[in-house]
């Protein structure tokens, strides 16, 4: 049996959105509760791969291999989404949540959108 979501929420995701989805079943934390509310993209990710979760976040940098290097990790999504509300957070993210098992997101960056969905494997290890 797969294992269940942990999600790891970015700073700029409303708590709002934890909340529901903390109610809907999923194992979510956000960055803001573990004093990284200012916290630079490095560290996000350092700290959602620490506590091996799921990252999820509006922030582009994610997709750029310069800035970021992906490596062994329990997965990352980046929402694009406009505006930014909790409710298009949500209506975007949890479909996709329950179409998918964590460990397919595992060492995979998933942009998602509206339209569009794209699935980059980072690391092979």
């Amino acid at each position: 049996m797969p294992e269940a979501f942990r999600l790891y929420l970015d700073q700029m995701i409303q708590k709002h959105v934890a909340e529901v989805l903390a109610k809907n079943g999923y194992d979510v934390v956000r960055a803001s509760e573990l004093d990284q509310a200012r916290a630079d993209d490095r560290a996000i990710l350092e700290k959602a791969v620490l506590e091996r979760r799921t990252l999820v976040t509006l922030d582009d940098h994610f997709g750029d291999w310069a800035v970021l290097p992906l490596d062994r990790h329990a997965g990352v999504i980046r929402l694009k989404v406009n505006p930014t509300t909790a409710k298009n957070i949500l209506n975007l993210l949890e479909p996709f949540l329950q179409r998918i098992t964590s460990d397919e997101i595992v060492n995979h960056l998933v942009i998602l959108s509206a339209n569009k969905e794209k699935w980059i494997l980072t690391s092979r290890g």
